[in-house]
């Protein structure tokens, strides 16, 4: 979960980077009570460090299996996706 919030900017509301809309929200998506306990602490202790934090937690419901043009995304933009920028808050 910490890599998680450290490749993104999870105090933006619309989206992540230039990618903008619903579709792009920092969200977790939880299995279980434990895992939105822990997602909850985690984003308690970001606040708690000063950081701005608009991720939103949800149940986990069914999933898709994304286009083909969607898959193997880091390895296409050779390691460098422009929306994930490593930023050490923990």
């Amino acid at each position: 979960m910490q890599t998680f919030f450290e490749i993104h900017d999870p105090s933006q509301t619309d989206g992540i980077g230039p990618d903008l809309g619903p579709q792009y929200r920092s969200m977790i998506f939880y299995m279980d009570e434990k895992q939105k306990s822990e997602a909850e602490e985690v984003i308690e202790l970001l606040r708690s460090k000063g950081h701005r934090v608009n991720t939103r937690l949800r149940p986990a419901e069914k999933f898709w299996k994304a286009e083909g043009y969607h898959q193997h995304y880091y390895d296409k933009m050779g390691g460098e996706p422009y929306c994930h920028i490593r930023v050490k808050k923990f």
